[in-house]
């Protein structure tokens, strides 16, 4: 995620010496999981299986936290590629929505254990005889059992593989292939750890965070500015909070979405607590909305023929100055 379009903004962490190269230290070689980055990784799925399910056009992703957070923040974020329609079923609701409910869809259950509650309740509610597809380790489990009496087709999720970190594996990807999408263009492995610019802007950053955490700074939060990463963000938010959140330590990462929490949390990023570090996320929309000028009055005449994107860009450019202006720690993406 770290490239050389990062800008570090008042990380004054002092001088770093390059890293070797991750392929050659012992600790790399013995991670398996690493394996699902690599486009030479074996999928317990075939391409005849794909064809097969990709006639279809309506799909529920059944499941929770790292089952569907990573599958989730793809198909938000490519969906201008995506021809198909996905439904993600991702938490126990009171009342599911009709075209929750009502749609005539192939079901992608998926839970590592086989066992997760909220994963059992839901495909109770939305199994159906034929259509099914189940994505679960290969041992006695519930959803194994079920998938076993339905005759439906399972793919075994690897057991060296934890939900959080699946998303290149089948958990992910055999989604992705359904959607139209090249699963090898996702590895990129091979690239990063090559990359001597991205191992030291890595490096640079984790040495950040742990300065910040030092200072007592345990609030890591993401102004967000792109409506299409809010899914890549819950995502990011499971991958931090449950991997350093470990013996009463970790982060805490919270996700603000911009610009209408300066309506309602930048009081308190300005003056409030210094306990947090910042990011700003942002694109550019090349096909943004633009003001109407026939409904604009003289006053405003500054926001003619502005795009929405221009418009939010310069409302981060001018959260930016005054956060520089308080000399508050932040980084730009």
């Amino acid at each position: 995620m770290l490239t050389s379009k990062i800008n570090f903004k008042n990380f004054k962490i002092g001088k770093l010496k390059n890293i070797k190269n991750f392929r050659n230290e012992s600790w790399f070689k013995k991670i398996k999981l690493l394996d699902t980055l690599k486009s030479s990784y074996e999928y317990t799925y075939t391409k005849n299986q794909i064809r097969k399910i990709k006639k279809n056009k309506n799909f529920r992703i059944i499941g929770i936290g790292g089952s569907t957070l990573g599958i989730e923040a793809i198909y938000q974020f490519l969906s201008h590629k995506i021809k198909k329609k996905f439904v993600f079923i991702n938490n126990l609701t009171p009342k599911l929505k009709s075209n929750e409910k009502k749609i005539k869809a192939i079901n992608i259950i998926i839970s590592k254990s086989g066992n997760t509650l909220e994963t059992i309740a839901n495909s109770n509610l939305l199994i159906n005889q034929k259509k099914n597809i189940f994505i679960t380790e290969n041992k006695e489990s519930y959803l194994k059992n079920l998938a076993t009496n339905l005759k439906a087709e399972v793919i075994d999720h690897k057991n060296y593989i934890g939900g959080r970190y699946s998303v290149l594996s089948e958990v992910g990807m055999l989604p992705a292939e359904i959607m139209g999408l090249d699963e090898k263009k996702f590895k990129r492995l091979n690239y990063l750890i090559n990359n001597k610019n991205f191992l030291n802007e890595l490096i640079k950053n984790v040495s950040a965070i742990l300065k910040f955490v030092k200072q007592k700074k345990f609030n890591s939060i993401i102004l967000n500015y792109d409506n299409k990463s809010e899914n890549l963000f819950r995502w990011y938010q499971q991958l931090v909070a449950e991997s350093l959140g470990k013996k009463s330590k970790g982060i805490l990462p919270i996700i603000s979405k911009m610009p209408s929490d300066n309506h309602s949390l930048l009081q308190l990023y300005l003056d409030g607590p210094k306990n947090n570090f910042f990011t700003f996320f942002s694109t550019h929309d090349l096909k943004s909305e633009k003001i109407n000028n026939k409904f604009l009055y003289k006053t405003h005449n500054y926001l003619r023929n502005k795009s929405f994107s221009k418009i939010i860009y310069a409302q981060k450019s001018a959260t930016q100055k005054v956060f520089n202006k308080k000399k508050i720690t932040f980084q730009i993406f």
